[in-house]
Order: C-alpha cells, then sequence, then structure tokens
C-alpha cells in the first residue's frame, strides 16, 4: 500500500444513460481504492444531482460485494447538465456548489462514470479545479479515445438474440422484418448485431440511404427466391416522420415501394438492460481497477480507456465535444457489402 495514497478520499458517481456493466465498474473502483490503496470512497447519488445536493454515502469493501453481475447502478444516475445555463436570473451556480461540496467532503479525486456528455462535464470540472477520473460507458460505444466502452457487448448481445428470433418469423411468414436499435449518432450496435445476426439491410446514420436502392434490392432478393428479408435500422438514420419511428416511417414506404410485406419492431431500452455480459464485466472491471491506480498516482484529468487491448489514460480535453462514429470505409462495413449486405446506397 502507497503511503502517499493511504487515506485519499475518492468521490464515484455514474452519470447519463444507464448501462449493463456500470456496478462491475464502481466495484473495480471500490475494492483497488480500498483494498490496495487503503483509501476512502463516497458513493454520489444520481450523478451530478448528488454533487449539487451533497447526496452521499460512504462506500465499504462489503457495500460491494455482489453487485457485479447487478445491471443499472447501486448510486443511481440523472443527465444533470451542471454547467447548462437556464437564462434564470439569479440562477444557482451549480458548478460552484460541486467545488463547494467536492471541498466540505474532503475529496481528493471525483471519479465520473459516463458517457459523452458525462466526459464532457468532468472535463469542465478538471478545468474548475477539481481533480477527476473518467471511466467510458455507454451502449453506443462513440466515446472518442477509446477503442471500446462497456456496454457495448451487452447491448450488441441483446440486440442480436433479438434479430435471431426475427428469423423464424420472417421466414414463416415470407416477409420484411424491420428491426429499430438504438444510435442516435453512431450505428455501431446496429452494425454489429446486424452483421452477426445475418442482416440483408443495415442501415445506420453515417451512411445516408436511399429509399429506391433498399426497394430495389428487396425486390431482387425476392426475384431470386429469398423468401423474407431482414432490415437492421439504427434509430438516428433519417426520418421524415417527427412523432413516429424511423421504424415506422421506413416499414410503411417499404410496403408501398415493394408490395412485400413488411413489419416493424422497436426494440428500445431492452437493450440497456440486465445483466452485464462477461466481456463487459471484465472491461468494466479493468476500467476501475485502472482509474483507482490512476489516482494513486495523481493522473488527474485523465480518462480511462482501451487501446489494442492495453489499458491507458487519455485527456479529458481530447476526449470532450468528440464522437468515435463508423467510418464509411470501416472494415466491417467494407466486409459486410462483399458478402452482399445493403447500406442503402
Amino acid at each position: 500500500m502507497s503511503k502517499r495514497s493511504s487515506g485519499m478520499r475518492i468521490g464515484i458517481l455514474t452519470a447519463g444513460g444507464d448501462c449493463p456493466g456500470i456496478n462491475a465498474a464502481i466495484r473495480g473502483v471500490g475494492k483497488t481504492a480500498i483494498v490496495k490503496y487503503g483509501m476512502t470512497l463516497i458513493g454520489i447519488s444520481d450523478g451530478f444531482t448528488g454533487m449539487i445536493n451533497k447526496d452521499y454515502t460512504e462506500l465499504t469493501e462489503k457495500d460491494l460485494s455482489g453487485i457485479l453481475t447487478l445491471g443499472g447502478t447501486i448510486l443511481g444516475t440523472s443527465r444533470e447538465k451542471p454547467f447548462k445555463s437556464s437564462g434564470k436570473k439569479n440562477e444557482i451556480k451549480k458548478p460552484d456548489l460541486i467545488r463547494e461540496h467536492y471541498e466540505q467532503l474532503g475529496l481528493d479525486c471525483l471519479v465520473c462514470i459516463g458517457g459523452n456528455g458525462t466526459l464532457k462535464t468532468a472535463h469542465l470540472l478538471s478545468q474548475e479545479g477539481l481533480n477527476v477520473v473518467g471511466i467510458p460507458k455507454t451502449i453506443d460505444n462513440d466515446v472518442w479515445g477509446t477503442d471500446i466502452t462497456f456496454g457495448f457487448s451487452s447491448a450488441v448481445n441483446i440486440a442480436t438474440e433479438a434479430i435471431d428470433r426475427l428469423h423464424s418469423t420472417a421466414n414463416s411468414h415470407k416477409r420484411i422484418m424491420l428491426i429499430e436499435l438504438m444510435g442516435h449518432n453512431a450505428g455501431w450496435i446496429a452494425l454489429y448485431s446486424g452483421i452477426a445476426s445475418g442482416g440483408d439491410v443495415i442501415l445506420i446514420p453515417e451512411i445516408p440511404y436511399k429509399e429506391e436502392k433498399i426497394a430495389e434490392y428487396l425486390l431482387h432478393r425476392a426475384e431470386e427466391n429469398k423468401p423474407y428479408s431482414i432490415v437492421v435500422v439504427a434509430e438516428g438514420v433519417s426520418n421524415p416522420l417527427k412523432d413516429r419511428s424511423v421504424a415506422h416511417y421506413l416499414s410503411n414506404r417499404i410496403n408501398e415501394m415493394t408490395g412485400l410485406e413488411t413489419r416493424e419492431t422497436v426494440l428500445g431500452y431492452i437493450q440497456r438492460g440486465g445483466t452485464p455480459s462477461p466481456m463487459d464485466r471484465v472491461l468494466a472491471t479493468r476500467y476501475g481497477t485502472a482509474a483507482a491506480d490512476m489516482i494513486a498516482d495523481k493522473d488527474f484529468g485523465k480518462m480511462v480507456a482501451l487501446k489494442n487491448d492495453e489499458i491507458v489514460s487519455v485527456p479529458l480535453a481530447d476526449v470532450s465535444g468528440k464522437l468515435k462514429l463508423v467510418e464509411p470505409d470501416n472494415p466491417l462495413v467494407l466486409q459486410a457489402k462483399s458478402m452482399g449486405t445493403s447500406f442503402g446506397i
């Protein structure tokens, strides 16, 4: 145990959308901090809201037992953005409250587990003078600076199983089945699960599609006596309807343009819930233990990341405000195209 790290007090919070693996990351940070370094772990409730309201509890090693396999987050979460102004007069400056409570709690570091919004806030808090370490989590896998985020593997597993189940229904009824998956800006879930499940059409936000190309492709399959097709769609692809899902829009358009019976499914929040996959448990644990090591080394203002299967630290300044998107020439896209998968172009 390092003498310089023994006695350090670290806060930990989870913010943004929930995803599988958060509790594994909390456990990784906490057990390493307590057992290896003799630190004190302070759990902040409900994301940055907990720092604003000074809502916290001390976590012991016993509190961390049994949470590895749990979905969600034992700390709770919120989408509070403390640096976003409401424009009201006499508005309380939330960053000032966070700094004040950080000092009152005697924290030496604040661990922020979250996606792009959380990591941006973490960077801004770092600029305010707080010692911060970020851990990237999101099912969307769109955090810049790391090869993968935990939560992604679990979401792909769930989406793939759902598409697998649609194959039997599509084949039985000789129809087109369209499934909408999460991914507002990045199409990683749709790309991976679409390939894993043998999707015939994969539509992602990064590659603009043409309706006539999709219709032409699906009609060609029907003419080749391929009696059914699976269309995998990320929720963030172009959708002229503002009040209906893109799945609803495309299902109707495909039906109109091809005359082929088409049904849609929106998988929704099922992708975010439940127990984490083994890969996410391992990755979240690796991130958590690395974060505790970074704190002991006073390597602040950084995010834990995975690069070529090696754990590294990346400056939050480099991560903030950026997205990791699917490039049109991504090897997976090219490989899928070479096997006949359509991207609507």
